[in-house]
Formats: C-alpha cells, sequence, structure tokens
C-alpha cells in the first residue's frame, strides 16, 4: 500500500467532513469563535469536537471578559468558571481533594512540567490528563530543533517517563489546525 503526502488542505477537508456526520450545528461555538477572532484572542481554541464542564485559567483579563461572553451566549454560565491569573498560581490554591476526572493542558509549553504536576495533584485516581501540542509538527523528535515550546514538551515527557504513577500516550493528530498531536495520562490507581 502507498501513502502520498497529505496538505493541511486535507486535513480541514477531513475535519469538515467527519465533524458533519458527528456533531450538530452549534451556533453558539460558531458566534464565540468568530467574536474571539474579532478581539484578537488567539486561535487555542480545541477543535469543535471537542467540549465539556470546566474550570479554566485566563491570565489576562481581556481574553477572559471575551471568553465570559461567549460562554454566557452559549448559556453555559453555570458550567464554566474561568479564574483570572498565573495558572500555576491558581492551580496551587485550589485544594487537593482530587475531585477532577479530567484535566486539560493548553498553555506555555515551558511550564508544562509544573502544570502537569498540578493537574496530577487534582485529578483522582484513574483520571486523565490532557496535555495538548506536543508533537509540533515533529519537531519535539527531531535532536536538530530546539525551542522554549520544544524544550518544555521534552521536560514533560522525561517527568512522565519517570513517574511510575502515570500511564501516557501520545497521540498525533492532523486537521484544520495542522499536524500536532496530545499527551493522554491516566493517574494510575492504587492497585492493592
Amino acid at each position: 500500500m502507498a501513502f502520498t503526502s497529505t496538505s493541511q488542505t486535507d486535513w480541514t477537508r477531513s475535519d469538515i467532513y467527519h465533524n458533519s456526520f458527528l456533531i450538530p450545528p452549534n451556533n453558539a461555538l460558531t458566534a464565540a469563535l468568530k467574536l474571539s477572532e474579532k478581539h484578537g484572542l488567539p486561535p487555542y481554541a480545541v477543535s469543535e469536537a471537542q467540549d465539556g464542564e470546566l474550570l479554566t485559567c485566563e491570565i489576562s483579563k481581556d481574553f477572559a471578559m471575551i471568553a465570559q461572553i461567549n460562554i454566557d451566549n452559549a448559556g453555559l454560565t453555570d458550567k464554566v468558571k474561568i479564574i483570572v491569573g498565573p495558572a500555576i498560581t491558581t492551580l496551587s490554591n485550589i485544594k487537593s481533594n482530587a475531585s477532577f476526572d479530567l484535566a486539560f493542558i493548553d498553555a506555555d509549553k515551558q511550564s508544562n512540567v509544573e502544570y502537569f504536576i498540578q493537574a496530577k495533584r487534582l485529578v483522582r485516581k484513574g483520571g486523565v490528563i490532557i496535555v495538548d501540542n506536543v508533537v509540533r509538527n515533529g519537531r519535539v523528535a527531531d535532536p536538530d530543533q530546539s525551542d522554549s515550546n520544544i524544550d518544555g514538551v521534552r521536560k514533560l515527557l522525561e517527568y512522565i517517563g519517570d513517574d511510575p504513577t502515570i500511564e501516557a500516550t501520545t497521540l498525533g493528530t492532523v486537521g484544520e489546525k495542522g499536524y500536532d498531536g496530545f499527551l493522554y495520562a491516566i493517574n494510575k490507581p492504587n492497585i492493592s
């Protein structure tokens, strides 16, 4: 079987095709994405296929304000709480009762290890920690590539590799946002 090279156009078309069957139209999400883009928020939003109930950390008051408008317009005010301030400080101040089922880390890659340590503390045993943007167009695996984002992902991988309480894998993704991937980790339950 021969494989041909694919392009960003192919990945975007694939996302649109699959989502047309799996995800009903969501006017509130479409409006939120347009408002975010209009006000210059970075394109950090996950694709339309990913959603949930959450607590989110945002360092920018302006971005938090636009996010809150989007949340309110979507009718999700009672399901989403935004905390403004540095995420590492916010996470450190949350009491550790391990009540979160899932943590999704999509922040500055240089601090991945610190975010992961806090997520592990807050996610219940058997819970999931996802770290976004860990493939970075394949550059993380290329020893000739280095920048603060790549180095932050590498440090996270080293940290997890030395942690016997975590099981993890990386899943490469392609789609409308290009070629990247995420790390999927399970906070292993205590086994007697």
